[in-house]
């Protein structure tokens, strides 16, 4: 059963925009296609059924929140963070 939206990223400038094509998969593969491209997914869903009956409503890019680390001259190469986006994925699973 296929269902009608996937999620396909277009960067714009520093910010990344969410579009949904015409043709879709099923919402597993949206959210491991996601999750593929490096992108924290968070999930919300409506009803009980189970994943696989399950339709994506929407896809969103979360805001990064910028975190602040304390930095002197010992702290050189003590941290490597790399700030992952942040999506939302919004699931209807209702019966």
């Amino acid at each position: 059963m296929k269902k009608s939206l996937a999620a396909v990223l277009i960067p714009v400038g520093a910010a990344v925009v969410l579009a949904a094509p015409a043709q879709a998969e099923t919402a597993a593969s949206t959210i491991n296609l996601l999750r593929a491209q490096g992108h924290d997914v968070r999930i919300s869903r409506v009803g009980n059924a189970p994943l696989d009956q399950c339709r994506v409503i929407s896809v969103r890019s979360l805001p990064i929140v910028k975190q602040q680390f304390p930095f002197d001259h010992d702290d050189v190469n003590v941290f490597t963070f790399k700030h992952r986006q942040k999506v939302h994925v919004a699931l209807n699973c209702s019966d």
